[in-house]
């Protein structure tokens, strides 16, 4: 469950002795996801390989939701640290196309594959069943983000840059191992477009603003703290649902029916 250190990063210096070109920042952080990005724990390559069972991917559905709802409270929470207009102007976008406008937002998206996967719209709503450890992740990333500067708040969001590939690959493997998820897909559709060009925003706002090695070193250690709360979800997914499966004391978690 827990990564090697063949594979670990190591911790990023405090200040890094000399100022990154943009293209090299760019590289430091492409190091850092593929170490580090959840893209490699073993519960997402079981998914991909079709090895869950339809009540661990209800488990994964189910406590995702919770993450998926802070979304946007992250992102209001980033807002609110600006004071540039056009800044603010563009981050907005991130909330209007999880809480959605005009149109069906990420968060409502998010509970039609629930529903797909068999779930209760309420149930998962209430977010009652879920993790211990989940809730725990998801909300060290809220606090990650409140307790940091504007740029280490927008930096953290970074793992967007890797997101794209894992998100095509996530449908394909979706679509062709857990068919009765079928009807349920339409988010990770709208995130092939809209993860890239928020990873940009975000990459071109960080580049631009870390103007000393310090500054960039703290770019790539927020970086490296949201990849460790994306894995830490994932750990205890794996421990409760699949290995040893050991679930936690508390009688709301979610206990999927014997397969």
């Amino acid at each position: 469950m827990g990564r090697t250190t063949d594979n670990a990063v190591t911790k990023t210096d405090q200040t890094q002795s000399a100022l990154l070109s943009k293209a090299e920042l760019r590289q430091r952080l492409q190091h850092v996801g593929e170490a580090m990005y959840h893209h490699q724990h073993p519960f997402h390559l079981q998914m991909h390989a079709g090895q869950l069972t339809r009540g661990q991917m209800q488990a994964w559905v189910l406590n995702r939701y919770y993450y998926q709802s802070r979304i946007p409270i992250k992102d209001a929470i980033i807002l609110s640290k600006s004071e540039d207009v056009a800044f603010r102007r563009a981050w907005r976008k991130r909330i209007i196309d999880h809480d959605g406008d005009t149109g069906v937002g990420g968060i409502e998206k998010w509970l039609q594959l629930a529903q797909a996967a068999g779930l209760d719209r309420d149930y998962v709503i209430s977010t009652h069943a879920i993790l211990p450890g989940v809730r725990y992740a998801v909300d060290a990333y809220i606090d990650l983000v409140t307790n940091s500067s504007l740029l280490e708040a927008v930096s953290s969001s970074l793992t967007e840059l890797f997101a794209g590939q894992l998100i095509a690959l996530r449908m394909d493997a979706l679509a062709k191992h857990y068919p009765w998820l079928q009807n349920g897909l339409a988010y990770f559709q709208g995130r092939l477009t809209q993860a890239p060009e928020d990873a940009a925003f975000a990459f071109d706002y960080a580049a631009e603003h870390a103007t000393n090695p310090h500054l960039q070193s703290l770019v790539v250690r927020s970086l490296e703290r949201k990849c460790a709360l994306l894995w830490a979800q994932l750990d205890a997914l794996q421990y409760c649902y699949v290995e040893p499966g050991s679930l936690p004391p508390q009688p709301d978690v979610f206990r999927p029916e014997p397969s």
